[in-house]
């Protein structure tokens, strides 16, 4: 089943889209995609509804604007340096365990929103990445039973503003959580329809140009492993979100480096997971408040 949010930012409702393709607005099953409906086998208790309301549900409007498939998550956790590849053209060290970070809920986006460039930032960078949504509570949980944790899978692209992260006291999250910096979707692809995300090809091209083309089968530390090393670490909610990391071929690791611009166009996807477009807009500061 493939799980869509869709409406005016802040205001998303619940949608489905269907094996032909065909968008529905499920709001009469009265949840949205959020904590409490992963926590409680949500995507389990939908298939079930559908199954006899499908017919009595509204479409989803061709140009209604596609939201991240999930209501804000308690955290989004980023795996850093998780491709040999993409470690070696930043000239890291390929790391021995996982290298995690946080990004701010607040970053959370729509595949297709505009992606601002910060005041101030001047090396905005792309990532293309496989998401993972937890779909029950994991603390401590074995490799071998990870996967029971998971509700599903779904398109990131893990924006990075290079000079925030890197010439502001060397801190990721400067650079990882600023607003817009995680467009999420088109839909969450939930645990069955996504049968091995070890083995998906992942793309990305900025203005019609191919600059990532790889395949998750080539990540150091696998799903699995990912999602049982974290739980040892922090508890992990229903709802939040594992962002996997990123193959070769980032701004940063071009000779020399390669930065998006005002009016530029990212496009990316995944097998099974479908592709967004963003474009690049200049951050415009929020209108002064009059005193009352």
């Amino acid at each position: 089943m493939r799980l869509i949010r869709h409406g005016s930012r802040g205001s998303e409702r619940p949608g489905v889209v269907l094996a032909d393709g065909a968008r529905l607005d499920v709001s009469a099953f009265g949840e949205d995609y959020g904590e409490a409906f992963f926590g409680s086998k949500g995507p389990e208790r939908l298939a079930d509804w559908l199954r006899e309301n499908a017919g009595r549900c509204p479409a989803v409007a061709g140009a209604a604007r596609i939201g991240p498939p999930v209501a804000r998550p308690s955290k989004i956790v980023c795996i850093g340096l998780n491709y040999a590849g993409h470690a070696r053209e930043t000239g890291a060290r390929i790391p021995s365990e996982p290298v995690i970070f946080l990004k701010a809920t607040s970053a959370l986006a729509g595949p297709d929103d505009d992606v601002p460039i910060p005041m101030g930032g001047s090396k905005l960078d792309w990532e293309v990445e496989l998401a993972v949504v937890i779909g029950a509570r994991a603390r401590h949980v074995a490799r071998e039973r990870a996967l029971e944790h998971v509700a599903g899978y779904a398109l990131h692209n893990d924006y990075s503003e290079r000079s925030f992260q890197l010439e502001r006291g060397g801190q990721w999250a400067k650079g990882k959580g600023c607003d817009g910096f995680a467009p999420l979707g088109p839909w969450l692809a939930t645990r069955d329809a996504v049968p091995d995300p070890g083995r998906l090809g992942l793309w990305l091209k900025v203005n019609g140009e191919t600059r990532q083309s790889g395949n998750t089968a080539d990540m150091i530390f696998d799903v699995p492993w990912l999602v049982s090393y974290v739980a040892g670490f922090m508890t992990l909610l229903p709802g939040d979100v594992i962002s996997t990391g990123t193959p070769a071929g980032v701004g940063l690791g071009c000779d020399p480096p390669r930065f998006l611009c005002e009016g530029d166009l990212v496009e990316c996807g995944i097998d099974r997971l479908g592709s967004a477009r963003q474009h690049i807009v200049a951050e415009r500061p929020s209108p002064a408040r009059s005193s009352p």
